[in-house]
């Protein structure tokens, strides 16, 4: 049984292309993981609307914001805005910032 759906924006799938073949087989792996079993620690809320999959490979802190759109009562979607590498402790504000804009930017298109 799955939790919700992922989609993904253009930020989020350009991010994804741009990293190596095994990174990018893990990171959709535990999103999966994360649909089906909604574990923190492959899926946690970082504040108001937006939350990460988080995904460690390779030395490699990779990370894809998102958001869930409840509109549709048919599915529940959790839309993936960006990703990044996280190489601080603390997620950076304007990675945060963006995903809040670009949640703007959809909810404006639905």
């Amino acid at each position: 049984m799955k939790y919700f759906e992922t989609k993904f924006l253009d930020e989020a799938k350009e991010f994804i292309a741009s990293l190596d073949p095994k990174t990018i087989k893990k990171m959709l792996y535990n999103i999966d993981l994360a649909e089906q079993t909604n574990d923190p620690k492959l899926f946690k809320k970082l504040q108001s609307e937006i939350w990460e999959f988080r995904t460690k490979y390779a030395g490699l802190r990779v990370r894809l914001l998102a958001f869930w759109d409840k509109t549709d009562s048919k599915e529940t979607l959790v839309i993936a805005t960006h990703g990044f590498i996280k190489k601080v402790d603390k997620v950076p504000a304007n990675e945060i910032n963006r995903a809040i804009r670009l949640r703007e930017e959809y909810f404006k298109k639905i």
